[in-house]
């Protein structure tokens, strides 16, 4: 379950960055409601998962889902530039939590 509970807050913290950009530094009531709501989320849910996992594993995972999300979201859907050193970056990430959930 605590897999579980640290891919849900890797979600979040994909939601409270972007959510950041969109309530332009808190100055749009919406936006920054969700933004406030998302990071309180995320980091109860990094707390249940840190009850079993190893705090170095989990953080880094969580760190790295974010990082992940917010590049891809911001190249697929805020028009950021998608360069291959960009993506590539990304892929490391990515291989690099892989290897980490590998690792337990």
């Amino acid at each position: 379950m605590a897999w579980i509970w640290l891919f849900l807050a890797g979600l979040l913290e994909i939601g409270w960055a972007v959510g950041l950009k969109l309530s332009e530094g808190f100055t749009r009531l919406w936006p920054s409601v969700w933004t406030i709501a998302a990071m309180a989320a995320s980091l109860g849910l990094l707390g249940l998962a840190l009850k079993t996992l190893p705090v170095g594993t989990a953080y880094a995972i969580w760190t790295g889902i974010g990082a992940v999300g917010t590049a891809a979201f911001g190249m697929l859907v805020l028009g950021e530039p998608a360069t291959a050193a960009r993506i590539g970056g990304i892929a490391l990430i990515a291989a690099g939590i892989a290897t980490l959930k590998a690792a337990g």
